[in-house]
């Protein structure tokens, strides 16, 4: 059903699905991040229309249950469970009564007997500072305080099983402790590595971590989840022992590795110095990559700029996090102010998005000869998640920019760097932008035989538009000035093939090939306007005016070819008035300040998804009743505010609806507001959209 009137959306408000008991702010999600900070450390808990953090299992984003995480609170003798779902004896669920999500932290309550809860999750986001940002690890933080005011005696445990590292329940593992005075540490990993190799999108290789400061009051404990988890009910503390029949499969006794804080008598704890644990993946090579000549190298995590080891940077994990709160009160304090300008729901939709889509990519440094890091050879790398598994995929990368604009701009260029080095090392036979590094992460073996999914336009475009706003951005025009020649070489393709597309893939490739897209001759063109801006920008002025020229003329043409005999739209691909679909690509005309498409076309546009905005949004074109978030509020940037405020709005009730229960999916079905199978991937970064337009 047709949505007659903006104004009506509002009255379907009311048609969600029942809410949670507890209270939520802003809203209650699909999925909540809990560890969420690269491909490999994003775990989330279900949703739908509600699940406590104690009833229901955390997940990783590939849906795969991680029933590795037990944690209680013991007041007064008394035990009671804040997170893991199993019904085992000996321990009271506690009441959840509240759950909050910014753009840096995920904050749930709870009420235990007599005291009160505040466990936060907090992954944190620092993209100015590179090494913070990289750091594998993630908080939790538990506050306790009275609600009666009266002292009551507590004991906080947490812990992990070897679950955390394999899929497979035969798989052996080993682990170790490791304690000094700064920190105890866990460690666990497979006994077999692949480093290279995933099984159902998990590494089967590094080490997982689990860490909380030492001190007073601190005992730990690695063996059979029973005996290790019923000392604590019982008793309240741990024997400082390790467990040593190793290497042993995941489901031999089932293996965990705890800590418990005994916090003794308290009326409160304040809100700095609550329980502290961090949880991280190591990886050490990252990946694997191509270089000039075929040679295969290994990539170290750009965390060894500084540490050589993992013990030095725990203890610093852990030390930094009341910085790392201040940077997150900072974020979250920037997200309320430049996009609650916009609308509250708006805010949240950013809100929801930064840890997704920031957690989708690794930085790395080369290696010597001697197996020393390189600290100035950076380079990052991106998977894609979930529509596959391809590496720097450039039509992933140009959705997620928009949070490169709007964080740190550097990290776009380091992710387009390995595409420069490859295309310009002869490896690569195509003449128009590779579609990806790899067609599998964490391996970027680049496609010397050409034979990656071609999206010849698509690409080659998203390079010349990322390019040029990244040098807008910045100032920085050592990337353009040292590959300026390959811009050239994609600029003559798309002179070749964007006025009139050759029947081929767009980014949307699930909606398959065709020919004459309207949408994606709209991106070639304004490549080639971008390719213009460019020249100009290093001073030559001959090569600007013939591709501004160029482009002007194409965009004349393309009005006669892509406008509707009636006037009222684009179509999906010329000379068929009856279909339509999100002109989204007319972003890249506003992002890059070049304006070559008239207003004209905007206004026409803008009236046009009035008439076709439903309850959970726009569909992405006349093929399918499928839409994708990021390309919506593309629209909603250059739209007129009526337009722009209905998008967001029919976005935040699809995430709120209680219709689905995975990490942020850009790929939905619009009627009936249920997801594809995207999820948790990197082009939520898009979302973003809104806050960087000049």
């Amino acid at each position: 059903m047709l949505l007659s009137s903006l104004g009506l959306l509002s009255l379907l408000a009311s048609a969600t699905r029942a809410a949670p008991s507890w209270t939520v702010e802003p809203f209650n999600p699909p999925a909540i991040p809990l560890a969420v900070k690269h491909p490999y450390l994003n775990v989330w808990l279900p949703q739908g229309q509600g699940a406590e953090l104690n009833r229901n299992w955390p997940r990783l984003w590939t849906g795969d249950v991680r029933p590795a995480v037990f944690r209680y609170v013991r007041v007064d003798g008394k035990a009671y469970s804040w997170l893991g779902a199993s019904g085992n004896p000996g321990f009271t669920p506690a009441t959840q009564t509240a759950f909050r999500f910014t753009a840096s932290r995920s904050e749930f309550k709870f009420t235990a007997g007599p005291v009160e809860l505040t466990v936060t999750f907090l992954s944190p986001v620092n993209t100015d500072d590179l090494l913070r940002q990289t750091i594998p690890f993630s908080y939790l933080s538990v506050a306790v305080a009275s609600k009666d005011g009266a002292a009551h005696n507590v004991q906080v445990y947490n812990d992990i099983s070897a679950e955390w590292v394999s899929t497979d329940p035969n798989a052996d593992v080993y682990w170790n402790t490791t304690v000094s005075s700064a920190a105890i540490s866990h460690s666990v990993g497979l006994r077999y590595q692949a480093p290279f190799e995933e099984n159902r999108d998990l590494i089967r290789s590094g080490t997982v971590y689990l860490s909380t400061p030492n001190g007073d009051g601190v005992t730990y404990q690695t063996g059979s989840d029973a005996v290790v988890r019923g000392l604590f009910l019982s008793t309240g503390a741990l024997s400082s022992t390790k467990d040593t029949r190793q290497p042993r499969p995941v489901e031999d006794q089932w293996p965990v590795f705890a800590h418990a804080i005994n916090l003794g008598n308290i009326t409160a704890t304040p809100a700095n110095k609550p329980v502290l644990f961090c949880i991280g993946h190591v990886r050490d090579p990252v990946v694997q990559y191509i270089v000039k000549g075929g040679a295969l190298t290994e990539r170290a995590p750009y965390w060894r700029s500084r540490f050589a080891n993992v013990d030095p940077m725990i203890s610093f994990f852990l030390a930094d996090w009341v910085n790392a709160m201040g940077v997150a009160h900072n974020l979250d304090a920037r997200v309320d102010t430049e996009a609650g300008k916009i609308s509250k729901d708006y805010a949240s939709l950013v809100k929801l998005s930064i840890r997704q889509a920031l957690a989708t990519f690794e930085v790395t440094l080369g290696k010597n000869a001697d197996g020393s890091v390189n600290t100035n050879d950076v380079l990052a790398f991106m998977k894609e998640i979930s529509s596959n598994g391809n590496m720097n995929t450039i039509d992933v990368i140009f959705p997620f920019w928009p949070i490169v604009l709007w964080t740190n701009p550097t990290i776009g260029k380091l992710l387009l760097e390995p595409h420069f080095q490859y295309q310009t090392s002869g490896l690569y036979p195509n003449k128009w932008a590779l579609h990806d590094m790899g067609a599998h992460y964490p391996r970027a073996n680049g496609h010397n035989d050409g034979n990656d999914e071609a999206m010849p336009v698509e690409e080659s475009g998203n390079m010349l538009i990322m390019m040029l706003s990244y040098a807008q951005k910045t100032g920085d025009l050592s990337q353009i000035k040292q590959y300026y020649s390959r811009l050239q070489q994609w600029t003559e393709f798309l002179i070749e093939d964007s006025l009139i597309p050759a029947d081929q893939l767009s980014t949307d490739d699930f909606a398959g090939r065709l020919a004459n897209q309207t949408n994606l001759a709209i991106k070639g063109i304004v490549g080639i306007k971008a390719m213009g801006m460019i020249a100009e920008l290093v001073g030559d002025a001959e090569s600007a005016a013939n591709y501004t020229a160029i482009a002007t003329s194409y965009v004349e043409q393309f009005q006669t070819f892509a406008i509707a005999k009636d006037g009222s739209h684009l179509t999906l691909s010329y000379g068929h008035d009856d279909t339509w679909g999100l002109a989204y690509n007319l972003f890249g005309d506003r992002l890059i300040g070049a304006n070559i498409f008239p207003q004209s076309i905007y206004d026409m546009q803008n009236a046009w998804y009035k008439t076709k905005l439903q309850k959970y949004g726009i569909i992405l074109d006349t093929r399918n009743t499928w839409s994708k978030s990021d390309w919506q509020l593309w629209i909603a940037a250059i739209s007129d505010d009526e337009l722009k405020h209905g998008i967001v709005s029919s976005l935040v009730r699809f995430y709120s609806d209680g219709i689905n229960s995975t990490p942020m999916s850009d790929l939905y079905y619009v009627p009936e507001g249920r997801e594809n199978a995207f999820k948790a991937r990197p082009v939520v970064g898009g979302h973003l959209a809104l806050l960087v337009l000049p």
